[in-house]
Order: C-alpha cells, then sequence, then structure tokens
C-alpha cells in the first residue's frame, strides 16, 4: 500500500560541498516547499509548469536560509510519479540541515532509506529488477558494472522476463481451458508445440543463468589469489600491481603471515588481489594460521597465480602445481603459474629452460615476469582480462548480477523440467498447470509483480537515504 505521507530527504553525500540537493516527494510537496519559498519573480510553485526552475530564497518565518534553485517535477511525469520537488542549495551541512528540518516541521516526514525509490516502484514507474539496478549502479565501481547495471535499469532485464511471462501465460490460459472441457477429453494446447516453446523458454533461462558467473564478479569484483612458496616474490608483485606499499617485503622467508587483500580497476574490471602466506612445512603456530587461511583463499579465489622463482626446479614445480589442480579442481577456477625472477637468469638459459615446449608441459597459461625490474607486467594483465572479457558483452546483452534472481531462475528451471517430465509421462493437465503457474510466480517475483513486504524490506533497506 502506497504511503500517502509526503517524504524528504538529503540527496546528496554527507558532508560540505559547492552544492546539496534536498528532495521532497508526495501530494504536499508543492504546497511545503511554498510555504518557505519565495521566488524572484514572486509567483507561486503552484502556479508554474512541470519540469521547471526557479530561483528564490528560502525562509523560516523572517529568517533567510540560503538562496536556491527549485526543480519543479510534476505527478506522474517524475521519477516517483508523484509531485516530486528538489532543492539546490550551497552545500554547507548547517544550511542542508535547517532546510530539511524546515520541511518536516511544515509537514513532510524524513524518508526511510530507498523511499524514493521504492514509491516509484510502487506507482509502476519501474519494475522490482530496474528498482534493483539503480543500486547496483549508484554503487558501480567499475565501467564493467556501469554497463550492465544500466543495461539494467533501462529494462533489459526486465524486457526478457516479461516475454517469458507472457509466452506462459498464453499456455496456462489454453492448458486452463482444457480443464473446463476435462469431461469432453478436449485438447486446446498442441503437446509438440508445447515442448517447443518450453524448450525455447528454458535456453533463455539457462543462458540467464550461465550469465551469473560473470555477473557475479563484475558487480563484486574478480578475486585473485597469489599463492606459492615463501620468498618468491607474492609481496612484491602485489605492491606493484597495487602501486604502493602495502605488503611488507622482506628476503626473510615466512614474512608474510596473513592474507593481505585490495582491490585496482584495470581496463573497467575491478579485481581483488589477494596476497598469502608462503605455502611451506612450518613448526611457527601463527604462519600455519596463515598458510591455512591461504588454502581458504585459494578455495575462493576465482584466478589462482601460482608464483615460481625462475631458479625452481621443473619437475618441482610441475609436481606442486598439479597438486594443487586436483585438490582444487574447478571448472570455473583458473590457474596461472607466474614465473617471477627472470631477470636473475642468462638469455641462453630463458630460450631452454623456459621454452615454449615447457609451458604448454604445464597444461595452464605462464607468464615470465620480474616484479622486481616490472617486466611483463603487461602480459600478465593481458592475460587477467581474459577472465573477463567486458567487450563480449554486448550493449543489449543480459547479464545477471543479482543472486536474488539467479535463485528464482534456478527454480524457474526445475519447474520448466517437471513440465517436461509431466509431458513425457503423459500426465494429467491439472498437474502441468500447476508446474507452469509456479514458474510464473517466480519469474512475477524478479519483476516484482509478486512480490512481499519483506522482500521489499530487504532490497530497499540497503539504498541510501533520498534515493
Amino acid at each position: 500500500m502506497i504511503d500517502k505521507d509526503t517524504i524528504c530527504a538529503i540527496s546528496t553525500p554527507a558532508g560540505n560541498g559547492a552544492i546539496a540537493i534536498v528532495r521532497l516527494s508526495g501530494e504536499n510537496a508543492l504546497p511545503i516547499t511554498d510555504s518557505v519559498f519565495k521566488a524572484k519573480k514572486k509567483k507561486k510553485l503552484a502556479e508554474q509548469k512541470t519540469n521547471t526552475i526557479h530561483f528564490g530564497i528560502i525562509k523560516d518565518n523572517s529568517y533567510i536560509l540560503d538562496e536556491v534553485l527549485v526543480s519543479i517535477f510534476r505527478n506522474p511525469n517524475s521519477y516517483t510519479g508523484e509531485d516530486l520537488i528538489e532543492v539546490s542549495c550551497h552545500g554547507s551541512v548547517y544550511i542542508q540541515q535547517q532546510i530539511l528540518q524546515l520541511f518536516i516541521r511544515k509537514g513532510a516526514r524524513l524518508a526511510q532509506p530507498g523511499e524514493f525509490t521504492m514509491r516509484a516502484f510502487l506507482n509502476g514507474k519501474l519494475d522490482l529488477s530496474q528498482a534493483e539496478a539503480v543500486a547496483d549502479l549508484i554503487a558501480s565501481s567499475s565501467a564493467a558494472m556501469h554497463k550492465v547495471a544500466m543495461n539494467q535499469m533501462r529494462g533489459g532485464f526486465s524486457k526478457e522476463i516479461k516475454d517469458l511471462r507472457d509466452h506462459l501465460l498464453k499456455l496456462i490460459s489454453l492448458i486452463e481451458l482444457e480443464l473446463d472441457f476435462s469431461e469432453e477429453n478436449l485438447e486446446f494446447a498442441d503437446r509438440n508445440e508445447l515442448k517447443q516453446l518450453l524448450v525455447k523458454i528454458q535456453s533463455i533461462v539457462q543462458r540467464l543463468i550461465s550469465s551469473f558467473d560473470m555477473g557475479n564478479v563484475i558487480k563484486n569484483g574478480v578475486p585473485i589469489t597469489i599463492a606459492g612458496r615463501t620468498n618468491v616474490g607474492k609481496s612484491t608483485l602485489l605492491n606493484l600491481l597495487l602501486n604502493e606499499d602495502k605488503a611488507i617485503v622482506s628476503e626473510i622467508a615466512g614474512t608474510t603471515r596473513d592474507v593481505i587483500e585490495d582491490t585496482i580497476n584495470l581496463e573497467g574490471i575491478t579485481f581483488r588481489f589477494i596476497d598469502t602466506a608462503g605455502l611451506r612445512e612450518t613448526s611457527d603456530i601463527i604462519e600455519t594460521l596463515g598458510i591455512e587461511r591461504t588454502r581458504q583463499k585459494i578455495e575462493q579465489a576465482k584466478v589462482v597465480l601460482y608464483m615460481i622463482d625462475a631458479e625452481d626446479e621443473k619437475e618441482n614445480v610441475k609436481t606442486e602445481l598439479q597438486y594443487l589442480l586436483d585438490e582444487f579442481e574447478d571448472e570455473n577456477k583458473k590457474f596461472i603459474l607466474v614465473v617471477n625472477k627472470i631477470d636473475k637468469l642468462q638469455a641462453y638459459e630463458m630460450n631452454h629452460k623456459f621454452s615454449d615446449v615447457w609451458k604448454k608441459s604445464m597444461g595452464t597459461p605462464v607468464i615470465l615476469l620480474s616484479a622486481l625490474e616490472e617486466t611483463n607486467i603487461s602480459i600478465l594483465i593481458s592475460e587477467l582480462l581474459k577472465v573477463v572479457n567486458i567487450d563480449s558483452i554486448g550493449e543489449n546483452d543480459i547479464v545477471v548480477t543479482n543472486a536474488r534472481h539467479y535463485e528464482a531462475l534456478l527454480k524457474i528451471n526445475e519447474g520448466i523440467d517437471r513440465v517436461f517430465n509431466g509431458l513425457e509421462n503423459e500426465i494429467s493437465s491439472d498437474f502441468i498447470a500447476m508446474d507452469i503457474r509456479e514458474i510464473l510466480h517466480f519469474l512475477g517475483e524478479i519483476s516484482g509483480e509478486i512480490t512481499t513486504d519483506e522482500i521489499l524490506g530487504n532490497i530497499f533497506e540497503k539504498f541510501c537515504i533520498g534515493k
């Protein structure tokens, strides 16, 4: 049920700035603002057209708070679908708070987190998946996340879900029509056409499910664990990639005893690099705990950079790497062998010890570099960028980034499997109709056509106040 209160909030980040924006939305947004705003042209805001901006002063009785610009967006053509006012004032924290408190005294109330966007959803200005994309867009810290969130906010994902629902609604209407004539044993829905349509729908659903792996790393960053023996240069590489002395570098083995994490943006992709304790046998209790965390981070990583010293023996390296590949086998995890300290080797050794044949024999990409002399770092970065190929995402491609959507799609896929099974076993149409109704339910949960207060609360409480 839509709350009829007029709400207000500061929509710009907290703190001093050049300009701040105070928002009001609701049926009394115009009268409340009119009661404290004096336009230079002397006209009331209620007399002004929508999508116009007006210069004047905000007064608390006779006390002038600030010179401001007031933007008017009348319902239903506003972000919330209600009368919406935006007051652009000077960015002093004192001015912002005084204007906000003045609006509250005049009858508005402070908005809850995400309440402006929730009203936009409730008033049909955008569906639930688009509303969630607003939060993703605000939180986007990379070109890839911005691209995906913008596409979803513009309705790309919503259109895909709507098309699936429309197809299924036609199906269910024909099947339920059969139930009305069950005594006549009539079939209105051709079973072969039904199967073909389900195949098409399932292929779309499975494509969306498959996209979540990429969407998840785009949204949360690609977790990359730098692992290897002690003193092979893991911390030096981390510091080089982050361009700061994040980790202590020492010739003493076992310097890093805990995991060290930080993020960096490389060509529009966020990567989370994790430097770990060196893998070795040790009696040091603290170092042992660090090594156990190393193993946990390898388990969680999307990419594992297994680093070795260029002077290490090839057979030992193959044994170590094969052990890791066997223990942490995962088709979604990529291992890259990083051969560090190549500056120690002579050209002859480089040409023989690390030939292309040797590289291929490892069964995983091999990068030869010197973290100390910053040699071939660009080659490593190019290999990492292949993990999330942002250029492969077209402008209109749908990438699922939301865990709630992913879970619903999995349930939809299971429901389609049940429908197929029912058709194969020629079960009663009413059971098939029940499964299709369940699929429609989960599609409706994604778009917000079917929702609960709990779902809405979980979604919008993550928004900032004023959005």
